[in-house]
């Protein structure tokens, strides 16, 4: 068997698909994508399919070597998201070319179905309480919301209060049986985070996700000592070197992204690294189906995943006129009861991808961006 060709497919709301074709007929599908630079992305895939046309798509852990390291330059999210859909890719091809899941080539299932958990609210958060019980009226026993919106250096008490009183009403609103995730999107400062945990401490959050940007990766040591709130990063990490001394620091969940940290060959590496740590794995996924699916994967054959992050119906595909299950042929093997989803059974991936339906929105394409958000004073601050 040998590559012949690869192809990306912009679509809607913001995600980029591709599709790694064999001599044999076998083709499989990755979603190698950063949020806002997908033409960048399918740019690095073209590039190297110089060296991936005529090659074995069952050498993954080869392809991924030259990939990464046979460039003088490397990592970063651009490269590393390329490899990441191709690896998805050609994992899916050799799971359809042997006909068996892609977790079975990894050692075989640890679970029977993994946990997941939803979004709620938007960018900046607003009627968290009532999204939360309908969330929890569609079956899920957890959810995720951003804590804050624009955030300053140092912030008032008014403004952590807000921050506290959201939580605390998606905590009255949902009971204590529920969990509650808190993303912080690296926009507050490490003396804020500080403070914020510390007075988020009675609500008893599940974990708050990335309080500080990867660049202060260096101070989670001080964040993590300094409370008793499970601290989850890793999204903007894109190897296991990203994380190799974050690990050690204290955090509780890794949080590695199937589409931009190495696809998954890496993130395998990746999560097997955090269990050595004491660290919880909960694959970072506000992205499509091929995304979603990979990370099921990694969750159903590692010990130590916890959580499942979806985004079904997410404030980023609400816009967009697309959410998760669309491009799907069999949209059930994503169905979700009591909060969790059952092992996937078919080949590679576990999906089959209309392309039909692919093309067709590819032709409209997609070019989302991320806001740009300002303080009051006009200077730029953390979206």
């Amino acid at each position: 068997m040998k590559i012949v060709a690869l192809e990306t497919f912009s679509v809607v709301p913001r995600w980029l698909f591709l599709a790694v074709r064999t001599d044999e007929g076998v083709t499989g599908w990755g979603e190698p994508v950063v949020e806002g630079r997908s033409a960048t992305v399918a740019a690095a895939v073209e590039e190297l399919s110089d060296y991936l046309i005529g090659q074995d798509p069952f050498r993954i852990e080869d392809h991924w070597q030259v990939m990464t390291k046979g460039g003088f330059y490397r990592g970063g999210p651009i490269l590393s998201s390329a490899v990441a859909g191709i690896d998805q890719a050609l994992w899916d091809i050799k799971g359809k070319a042997l006909g068996v899941p892609v977790y079975e080539l990894l050692g075989g299932a640890v679970r029977d179905r993994v946990r997941t958990y939803s979004w709620i609210a938007g960018d900046e958060p607003d009627r968290v309480a009532e999204h939360a019980l309908e969330r929890m009226q569609q079956g899920f026993d957890a959810v995720k919301m951003n804590g804050t919106g624009k955030a300053r250096a140092l912030e008032s008490k008014a403004e952590l209060d807000l921050l506290v009183g959201r939580v605390a009403a998606v905590r009255e609103a949902i009971g204590d049986a529920a969990d509650i995730a808190i993303d912080f999107h690296g926009r507050v400062s490490p003396a804020v985070a500080r403070e914020a945990l510390r007075l988020l401490e009675p609500l008893h959050p599940l974990f708050v996700e990335e309080p500080i940007v990867p660049e202060l990766t260096a101070d989670f040591g001080r964040i993590c000592s300094s409370t008793t709130v499970p601290i989850a990063t890793g999204e903007r990490l894109y190897s296991r070197w990203d994380f190799r001394d974050l690990l050690g620091s204290g955090i509780a969940v890794a949080q590695p992204d199937l589409s931009h940290a190495g696809g998954i060959s890496e993130v395998r590496r990746i999560a097997a690294m955090a269990e050595a740590y004491g660290v919880a794995l909960a694959p970072h996924c506000p992205l499509g189906p091929i995304a979603f699916a990979a990370s099921l994967q990694i969750d159903f054959a590692s010990p130590n995943a916890l959580i499942q992050e979806t985004s079904l119906g997410i404030h980023y595909n609400t816009g967009g006129g697309s959410d998760l299950l669309d491009y799907l042929v069999d949209k059930s093997v994503f169905d979700f009861a009591d909060s969790h989803i059952s092992r996937p059974t078919a080949p590679g991936l576990g999906i089959e991808i209309d392309e039909t339906a692919v093309r067709k929105a590819a032709e409209v394409g997609q070019r989302w961006r991320n806001p740009v958000w300002r303080n009051t004073d006009g200077s730029l601050t953390e979206w």
